[in-house]
């Protein structure tokens, strides 16, 4: 629905405002793929430090939640990422950016400056992140696990703030779109080699 929103209800005019239109350069869409890959990097390695294997790393919890999905045991490594690594560069990476740094990001500029705007719509995309991690669902109920989830949310704030400055330097939210698409690769390449466990 967030992909399909510009078309439904913008002018290509209004499309081109939220920023869908070429990048400035060519090298942005490069230079988005790079950092969304290494932020990608560097969240697997502070949970990996900071919380090992253990259930409060971040990406052993989404791990878990894809092994939620469907039975996993008998997948290979290329069947796992076909199954969830390509819907994940995909259909996040379109509909989160045409959202919070097209229509989102543009109807902020109406009132805020552009710095206070990145900072507002990076926090709720961040917070929207909790859903991936940091409130986990048990036979008890629901549990929040403080420590790790507001790490969590500082690093989604990062990256979220990292993908608002591309769409700034480029012009073009496809730069954000291939920078989350690279995160989303590079985060469930990692995942599937270095943090899954068969059940």
């Amino acid at each position: 629905m967030m992909a399909a929103l510009p078309w439904l209800i913008l002018s290509q005019q209004g499309r081109s405002e939220i920023g869908l239109q070429k990048p400035v350069q060519t090298s942005h869409i490069f230079l988005g793929m790079s950092l969304g890959a290494l932020a990608a990097f560097f969240c697997f390695l502070t949970g990996k430090l900071i919380f090992g294997n253990g259930i409060e790393n971040w990406f052993v919890s989404i791990g878990n939640n894809y092994q939620s999905i469907m039975d996993t045991r008998a997948m290979s490594f290329f069947t796992l990422n076909l199954i969830f690594t390509l819907p994940a560069m995909l259909f996040s990476p379109i509909g989160e950016e045409i959202f919070f740094r097209g229509i989102f990001q543009k109807t902020l500029e109406q009132k805020f400056p552009i710095f206070t705007c990145a900072l507002i719509e990076s926090a709720f995309f961040a917070l929207v992140h909790l859903a991936h991690h940091g409130i986990l669902k048990s036979k008890e109920g629901f549990e929040l696990l403080p420590i790790s989830a507001s790490l969590w949310v500082l690093h989604m704030f990062g990256v979220a703030l990292m993908f608002a400055w591309l769409r700034s330097q480029s012009g073009s939210i496809y730069v954000c779109i291939a920078s989350h698409s690279a995160f989303n690769l590079t985060m469930n390449l990692l995942i599937f080699k270095f943090l899954w466990v068969m059940e």
